[in-house]
Order: C-alpha cells, then sequence, then structure tokens
C-alpha cells in the first residue's frame, strides 16, 4: 500500500529534484538591496531631442512686432517738424470722411449737393455758393440757379458727372434732381467709390510720407545716421497708423453700404 503511494508521488519528487537550487549567497546577495529609482524619470521618459524651427507666419509677426519708436518732437525741430507731419497725415484722414459724409449716403439728402464742383468761366465753385438746394419732395431735389443763371449748364452738367448716379432735368433757372432709388446695384457702386475714395487718400498719405522723408535726408549733415534713422522710422510708423485708420473708416463704411 505504502509503494503504491511512494510510485504515485514518484513524478512529482522527480520534477521538484530536477529544479537547479539557488545558491544561498546569490539569494542573500540581494538581500535588503533597492536600486536607485529616480521618480521623474520613471513616470516620464526622457523626450527625444526636438529641434523647433520658427514658421514664416511667427517670422512675420514678430517682424510686424518690432520696437515702435516714440521720439520727442522737439528733440529734432532742426531736422523736421513732427507735429506738421502729423497734421498733413491726419488731414488726409479728416479729407477721407468727409468724402464719405458728402458723397456716400443711401438717400441722396440737399446737403449731399452742397459740395459738388461747377467749373465756371469764372472758376470752380460749391454748387451751394452758386444755387438755393432745396428738399421739393421726398422724391426730388430743387436747385434754384436765379442767383447765377449763367452757370444753370454748367451746374446741371456737374451733377450730372458726379458719383452719385443723379439725373438733373434743367428747366430755365431751376434744377431738378430725382432722388435714385435705393437698389442693390446702387449700393455696391457707393462701395466701389469709397474703394477709390480710401485709394485716393492712401496715395496723398504716401505722399506726406515721402516729402516728408526727403526732408529729413537732406538733414543728414551734423545728425548721426541713427538719429536720422529713428525719424525715417518715426514718419514710417506714423503713415502706417492713419493707413490702418483709413482702412477701419473703409470698413465701417462699406458695411454701412452693403447693409
Amino acid at each position: 500500500m505504502a509503494l503504491n503511494h511512494l510510485n504515485l508521488l514518484r513524478p512529482f519528487l522527480c520534477r521538484s529534484l530536477a529544479r537547479p537550487a539557488r545558491s544561498p549567497l546569490t539569494v542573500t546577495s540581494w538581500v535588503g538591496f533597492r536600486p536607485p529609482i529616480c521618480p521623474v524619470a520613471s513616470l516620464h521618459p526622457a523626450p527625444a531631442c526636438i529641434r523647433l524651427y520658427a514658421t514664416k507666419k511667427a517670422k512675420a509677426k514678430a517682424k510686424g512686432q518690432s520696437a515702435k519708436v516714440n521720439i520727442n518732437s522737439s528733440l529734432v525741430e532742426d531736422i523736421i517738424s513732427l507735429d506738421e507731419v502729423k497734421e498733413d497725415m491726419t488731414a488726409v484722414l479728416s479729407a477721407l470722411k468727409d468724402e464719405f459724409t458728402r458723397n456716400l449716403s443711401i438717400r441722396t439728402s440737399p446737403g449731399a449737393l452742397d459740395h459738388i464742383v461747377v467749373t465756371t468761366q469764372d472758376g470752380k465753385f460749391p454748387l451751394n455758393q452758386l444755387g438755393q438746394i432745396s428738399m421739393k419732395s421726398p422724391q426730388v431735389i430743387m436747385v434754384n440757379m436765379s442767383s447765377f443763371p449763367e452757370a444753370t449748364a454748367a451746374a446741371t452738367r456737374a451733377l450730372r458727372e458726379s458719383s452719385m448716379n443723379l439725373n438733373p432735368e434743367a428747366d430755365g433757372t431751376i434744377i431738378k434732381v430725382p432722388v435714385p432709388k435705393v437698389t442693390r446695384e446702387h449700393r455696391e457702386n457707393l462701395a466701389k467709390l469709397a474703394k477709390q475714395f480710401s485709394n485716393k487718400a492712401k496715395d496723398s498719405l504716401r505722399r506726406v510720407r515721402s516729402n516728408s522723408v526727403s526732408q529729413v535726408k537732406k538733414a543728414k549733415e551734423g545728425h548721426s545716421e541713427d538719429t536720422i534713422r529713428l525719424v525715417e522710422k518715426q514718419i514710417q510708423q506714423m503713415a502706417d497708423n492713419i493707413a490702418a485708420e483709413i482702412d477701419k473708416q473703409l470698413a465701417v463704411k462699406t458695411k454701412e453700404l452693403l447693409g
């Protein structure tokens, strides 16, 4: 009976004896040994070395964010009057606003005709200096030219050739101007005209800037190159600010016209 049980246990005994015995020295040598662990390294493996390249957009942005110049105008009066340059540039913007107000109204009003320039043999005059402008009805504006009857034909021609889409009719010394209907086409034409006005304003602005820079270059003698360069940069900065305001005025007016 005992032999039978021994025969049953023999495979297990053979398997256990076949396992290699571990050396006590090997086991005890590791007792109490803890390898150094870096918490950060174990949780976050070291990333590969990555080289970052600036994109074209980032470069352009960095270029546009160059340091601004703010020169005390009194320190460079012997080179140029920056106050006068600013006044000339601001005048360009003011003229554009006046053009928008006078010529780019959705609904034509008597006041919109005041500054239409009439060319006569004696010179050029605003229409409101030659005739009396009034609203005969919501659909018709009347211009009474009885004070200067000889200018009636010239005034009629000036109204027709204006950019306001007018079709005047002369009856003696009275000029009748039907108010144009507000159509989509009319709105789009006014928006195109606003773009033309803004382009002309920018042309005027560039002339002011160019003339100012030329004046600065003529004053190079007796001044350092750095000073001349800073003054030129100040002028360019002033021009850029006005140009940005012109674009802003155009965007507002275009939105108003197109609805």
